[in-house]
């Protein structure tokens, strides 16, 4: 509709589409301009990464923050297909770098989600002043760059290797970014959690921009989610107090897996932190409903069987067991359907039975085979209620 007053009609829209419309709008991809996107552009890539290494095509990530300001991530493996070499079947190089990808994750649970669309290294690619994807495979080292998204060339051959594997290096654009500086503690933090929660995961990440020389470090814990309740503890300085209870099972009602870590301390509470296909859910959701249930009702069964010396009253809440207490729970779906669009909160409600009945089972063997274990997490808990009830 238009009048003489308000001249407005379709030729008056613009659209932008691709690399183009995450340029005019970079905040609605990577969440913002400042340092927060500048580490969420440094995820996009590096999550990529990792799900070539739990889809089995590599078996680490290295992460390098450059003295020139280039991100540096390489996986090993065979390298990823190229195109001009006539590889066919995966997504190619530049494909991988100038496509925009949407649906269904291809690895389901046994992938991370990445970024806010699953776009992964393309809007890295579109945010970069410049970018460089190298493939060795087969004794050839395939290179293509990228200028702001837009390729200079095709991948071009650069001679024989006697290596293999894929980098990506990029160049976050000033334009975009400003004077924001990529955190080493911030990226060692997001890899960290997920080596945890992918048991087995091998990343390093090294800084070599301090001028005393490089700092490096790396994310490997083979007791996944109870190594992770363990660092939390020693992070805050405190001893694992009853111990930590952790076990990891698939369930094929939710079409995913479940993962469980929890202990009790007299001296920290780190919370129940909660994570659905690797990302987190400060929101809650069925896992963590399931998780408190399960663990009063075991803790309920026992005291209501074995009479121990220290009581407390009957059927205490969910909410009783909370105080001292640092859990971690971990589900991975084929399908996650999460609350709004930050996903900070899951939404399958089938997961809330499947974890309470995990927790309640597991946690009921570990403290009937502790008698003395168990009763100091009974203790723990009257003594919190006589304190409530005061």
């Amino acid at each position: 509709m238009r009048d003489a007053a308000n001249p407005y009609a379709a030729a008056h829209i613009q659209v932008w589409e691709g690399r183009e419309a995450i340029r005019k709008r970079p905040g609605m991809y990577v969440g913002s301009t400042s340092e927060r996107g500048l580490h969420h552009q440094v995820f996009e890539v590096s999550d990529w990464a990792v799900n070539e290494v739990l889809a089995g095509h590599a078996g680490r990530v290295d992460v390098a923050l450059e003295s020139d300001g280039c991100v540096r991530v390489a996986i090993d493996g065979p390298g990823i297909p190229v195109e001009a070499a006539g590889h066919t079947g995966e997504p190619s190089l530049e494909e991988l770098l100038t496509r925009m990808y949407t649906g269904p994750r291809r690895g389901g649970r046994r992938s991370v989600e990445v970024g806010l669309f699953g776009m992964g290294p393309f809007v890295a690619n579109a945010l970069s002043s410049r970018l460089t994807g190298e493939v060795r495979r087969e004794g050839v080292r395939w290179v293509q760059r990228f200028d702001r998204g837009a390729a200079v060339g095709p991948p071009s051959s650069e001679g024989p290797t006697t290596g293999t594997g894929t980098v990506i290096a990029f160049r976050p654009d000033a334009d975009v970014f400003g004077t924001a500086v990529c955190s080493f503690d911030t990226l060692a933090e997001h890899f960290r959690t997920l080596a945890f929660l992918n048991r087995g995961l091998d990343i390093s990440l090294t800084d070599r921009r301090p001028a005393g020389g490089p700092r490096s470090e790396r994310f490997l814990f083979p007791g996944g989610a109870k190594d992770f309740v363990a660092f939390i503890a020693a992070r805050a300085g405190t001893s694992e107090g009853t111990g930590v209870l952790g076990f990891a099972y698939e369930d094929p009602r939710i079409a995913g897996s479940v993962e469980v870590a929890l202990m009790w301390s007299h001296t920290f509470t780190g919370g129940i932190q909660s994570f659905a296909n690797c990302v987190p859910t400060p929101g809650g959701g069925p896992h963590v409903v399931g998780f408190r249930e399960g663990v009063a009702a075991a803790v309920n069964a026992f005291v209501q069987e074995r009479q121990p010396l220290t009581r407390i009253d009957a059927g205490p809440g969910p909410d009783r067991f909370d105080d001292g207490l640092t859990a971690v729970v971990s589900v991975k779906l084929d399908r996650p359907e999460f609350e709004g669009s930050t996903r900070g909160t899951l939404a399958h409600a089938e997961v809330r039975e499947s974890v309470a009945l995990a927790v309640r089972d597991h946690l009921s063997t570990w403290l009937a085979a502790d008698p003395r274990r168990a009763s100091a997490v009974v203790s723990r808990i009257a003594t919190d209620g006589r304190a409530a009830g005061a």
